[in-house]
């Protein structure tokens, strides 16, 4: 299955479901933590973060059947692998922080930051599962050009991100 271009779209439409139910959890818990007090920080990012991350999507489709990318095994499996496990290490960060999860930066005073689960770890493990996803899903059907485009500007966009995340949380940088 994977080894066709059919394939390949059939893993983007997986994984474009997965984003609109991200979205639908994003949006319920955000709300609640608004209601909490919550305060937003950094918008002024998330709609280049919204246009990155469709574009990724996207791009990867279009290169592979305009550019008839093809599947190279020795590729293909190990990076499916790597999406699989960023979609685990994804689910467990949204399952870690439960309804202080969202897609935005949006903090409620006086709770501490969580550092359970992968957070015991790492500082920003949901940041992990988005790299490895960016070089890995386009690379199952040889991408490059849209694993190495996403990379570099998602690279710069998570220097952003990550600071204004820290200074919401109070953290040095």
């Amino acid at each position: 299955m994977v080894t066709s271009v059919a394939g390949f779209l059939a893993i983007m439409a997986l994984v474009g479901l997965e984003r609109v139910a991200e979205l639908v959890v994003a949006k319920r818990n955000a709300a609640w933590s608004l209601a909490k007090g919550g305060v937003e920080h950094g918008q002024g990012h998330y709609p280049v973060m919204v246009v990155l991350h469709t574009a990724f999507l996207f791009g990867a489709v279009a290169e592979v059947a305009l550019l008839d990318r093809p599947f190279v095994p020795w590729i293909g499996v190990p990076c499916l692998a790597a999406v699989v496990a960023a979609q685990g290490l994804r689910w467990w960060v949204i399952t870690t922080l439960g309804p202080r999860w969202n897609t935005r930066v949006i903090v409620i005073p006086g709770l501490a930051p969580v550092e359970g689960g992968p957070f015991r770890w790492l500082r920003h493990p949901n940041y992990l599962a988005v790299v490895t996803e960016g070089l890995a899903l386009p690379m199952i059907h040889g991408a490059w050009i849209t694993a190495l485009a996403f990379t570099v500007l998602n690279a710069l966009l998570l220097r952003e991100r990550i600071r204004v995340e820290n200074h919401a949380l109070g953290r040095a940088p």
